[in-house]
């Protein structure tokens, strides 16, 4: 049954800072900027009314099938084909995000979806870039700072990672602000397996890892994500199949009511971060409705969790309405949304001393003002 929302108020959830560590930067677009950009470059549309298409790109997400979920992208990289489109994009992206009351956010993409142009891999990369540093001073100016961190991301099924990966060592040597590699795009029958090359190099380049697993076969994937050395896992919602018991009842200070599986238990304790997303999760058929989401449950159990958007525009969502949606059906407390937005930038790949700063002076004074 849903509960009413009590310590956590509309009000708050607006203004308390955030955090986000899974987001895609093709899964976000404003309307606006897709109708302008699709206009201008002659890309035909579902429709040309600004809310009718967002509606289409909702419905079209929420299809219960993640290969689906992954065709509505067709209109959104078909704009991002120039360094311009491409710098705007990141940049509207940041402003958006800083707008949203997010502090700290490492935003994804895949070089490889936009260089079907003229445009080379590495003008693409410094685009995106160009794009989320002017965001970022944009964002200061109006009063709303937000530290935006970039994960690059090669498709697992394509052939390019290896290609990818050089491109992001390659990038993380010259910008800081390149914190990741990743591999998105659809999982079952493309396992992280087939690019332990492409993962080696990452490594040895120094990037962080987080990788995609949240289609079935779920503990697999999960399991064959964390054997690649990924430090954190991009959604690991269906985690649940090694979960045994009513997480909604269990005992949050003793565990007792549930019994966690071997892989479980191991996340548990490694405290390994999951990249959650509820209502994409919805969408893509992980969980059958938003109240039966298990990231809260997984909180109050120790879980390591974060709250994300993945897609904002395909899931017509931020992270202030995911928030809303979570204080409202699991009752969660304010002091609960400030501990999940602090293990996510623990669990951030950005610079350590720039990361607690956001801690120290954005998200803890602001918490505690209330």
């Amino acid at each position: 049954m849903m509960q009413v929302m009590t310590e956590l108020t509309p009000h708050d959830i607006a203004s308390l800072p955030k955090a986000l560590l899974h987001d895609h930067l093709d899964g976000g677009l404003r309307v606006s900027t897709i109708l302008e950009l699709s206009d201008e470059i002659g890309h035909a549309l579902p429709t040309t009314d600004p809310d009718e298409l967002a509606a289409w790109f909702v419905a079209g997400a929420n299809t219960k099938d993640l290969l689906q979920y992954l065709a509505t992208f067709e209109h959104t990289l078909a704009v991002m084909q120039t360094a311009e489109h491409c710098a705007r994009v990141a940049h509207e992206a940041a402003v958006d995000l800083a707008t949203d009351g997010v502090a700290y956010a490492e935003v994804r993409f895949a070089p490889e979806l936009h260089d079907g142009g003229e445009l080379a891999l590495d003008d693409v990369v410094e685009a995106v870039q160009d794009g989320f540093r002017s965001g970022m001073s944009a964002a200061a100016e109006s009063g709303q700072p937000i530290v935006v961190n970039t994960i690059i991301c090669a498709m697992r099924q394509a052939d390019r990672s290896v290609e990818i990966a050089e491109l992001a060592a390659r990038w993380r040597a010259r910008d800081a602000r390149i914190v990741s590699f990743d591999l998105a795009g659809p999982e079952t029958g493309f396992p992280p397996t087939d690019h332990l090359d492409a993962v080696e190099i990452a490594r040895r380049g120094h990037l962080h890892l987080t990788l995609h697993a949240s289609e079935p076969p779920g503990l697999e994937l999960i399991d064959q994500a964390l054997q690649c050395g990924a430090e954190r896992i991009g959604h690991g919602v269906r985690l649940y199949d090694d979960i045994a018991g009513d997480v909604a009842t269990a005992n949050p200070s003793t565990g007792e009511g549930v019994e966690l599986g071997p892989l479980a238990r191991y996340i548990l304790e490694r405290q390994v971060h999951l990249e959650m997303a509820p209502s994409c999760h919805v969408h893509v058929g992980a969980v059958p409705e938003f109240g039966a989401h298990p990231i809260v449950h997984w909180h109050r159990l120790g879980f390591n969790v974060g709250v994300n958007t993945d897609n904002r525009l395909m899931s017509g969502v931020s992270v202030g309405s995911e928030m809303a949606l979570l204080a409202e059906h699991f009752d969660m407390s304010r002091g609960e949304m400030q501990a999940m937005t602090v293990a996510a930038i623990d669990a951030g790949f950005g610079d350590w001393h720039e990361r607690q700063r956001v801690i120290t002076e954005i998200v803890e004074p602001a918490y505690a003002a209330g």
